[in-house]
């Protein structure tokens, strides 16, 4: 198969095994900022490099989510490499929603620097054969010498096994498959979780309906800018993680949650009175530890995500701590085989960070391989 035709994922047909340099797998902030160094450094998109992303369009895991996160809500989107992103977006609208804008932005990148994205295809497995890795999708199977792994955690949501969970009679979500406060008008929502999302969440529902907030540990809210020096301590304590095998911590757990104008207003409304977690799910609510019972409609798990490798399983990257040694200049390379990049994982899972962890495994990976 020729390199034209590589370059042009549309015209591939089904059946054939695809030989190329490095596979990205992903196309999210971390996916294309990767394909963007390793194109910047030289190689060509076919022969060279292939990016798989198994949503139907542009944009990540921000084509999903819900409807009232907007340009004034979410964290910043930081610029990808090259492009900024009020060159595809008009930033002064404030209530574009995310799922409209970021995708808007990425699709552009792509065709501004010609990427060619092969979507939607989903990577099933990937084995190592020899000095190459069989990638095999749910149509096409690759065959790579590298591995630039920018995956994600949207596809991977986490609720804990508590006690108790199969019995509940109301309905029990996760953040993912939130869309609108007003579907929980009349009902007793518990919000489970203490990050970004849960507190989001929590504002929006609470204005509708009667909420209960519970945490597994007491929130810390963090007073003052989140400065340089601050952002790089808690990028620290996250990268000491990876380094050493064991699963990366949440970034609100290293951070804390800013004391923004949204806590303020929402302490004054009585709403974040935090209890610990419960110990049980009942029939028709929780329980906690001392018999206390709360009847519940709705059993909201704000409760995060865990990163999506499940892909990678075959290589028997992690450790039996659950994580996986990670080393490199930024902890994107896999100890155990140079020759795979997890980007996106550990403390380049951020919108900034997955731009640097994007050049520091291109660079890295080209240079494993000799390209």
């Amino acid at each position: 198969m020729d390199a034209e035709t590589i370059a042009n994922p549309s015209a591939l047909p089904t059946g054939l095994a695809i030989k190329t340099e490095i596979v990205v797998i992903g196309a999210g902030q971390a996916g294309l900022s990767s394909a963007y160094y390793l194109k910047h450094r030289g190689l060509d998109v076919g022969r060279g490099f292939v990016v798989l992303d198994q949503s139907p369009e542009a944009g990540g895991a921000w084509q999903f989510r819900w409807p009232s996160l907007t340009l004034s809500t979410v964290n910043r989107v930081h610029d990808l490499p090259g492009m900024r992103f009020s060159d595809a977006v008009d930033t002064s609208a404030d209530s574009v929603e995310a799922a409209v804008a970021v995708p808007r932005y990425f699709a552009a990148y792509e065709r501004q620097f010609g990427l060619n994205v092969y979507r939607p295809v989903k990577v099933k497995v990937v084995c190592a054969r020899g000095e190459r890795f069989r990638i095999e999708t749910d149509r096409e199977t690759f065959s790579a010498r590298g591995i630039i792994n920018a995956t994600g955690t949207w596809q991977t949501p986490y609720i804990p096994d508590y006690p108790g969970r199969e019995k509940f009679r109301g309905r029990q979500l996760h953040t993912r498959d939130y869309r609108t406060a007003a579907e929980f008008a009349g009902q007793h929502v518990v919000i489970v979780g203490g990050g970004i999302s849960a507190i989001q969440l929590l504002n929006e529902i609470s204005q509708v309906t009667i909420t209960t907030w519970v945490t597994r540990r007491p929130p810390e809210f963090r007073s003052g800018p989140f400065n340089e020096e601050a952002g790089r301590a808690a990028v620290k304590l996250v990268e000491d993680r990876v380094r050493q095998g064991l699963p990366p911590n949440s970034v609100v757990s290293v951070t804390g949650l800013p004391r923004s104008p949204l806590i303020e207003a929402m302490e004054a409304r009585g709403v974040l009175r935090r209890l610990p977690m419960f110990a049980e799910i009942t029939e028709s609510g929780i329980r906690w530890a001392d018999g206390t019972e709360q009847r519940a409609d709705v059993i909201l798990w704000c409760t995060g995500f865990r990163s999506s490798l499940d892909h990678l399983a075959p290589l028997m990257l992690r450790e039996p701590s659950g994580g996986i040694v990670m080393g490199g200049r930024l902890a994107t390379q896999v100890a155990k085989d140079p020759r795979i990049h997890l980007v996106g994982y550990g403390p380049s899972a951020s919108t900034i960070g997955a731009n640097r962890a994007g050049s520091a495994a291109a660079s890295e990976l080209m240079g494993t391989l000799g390209l």
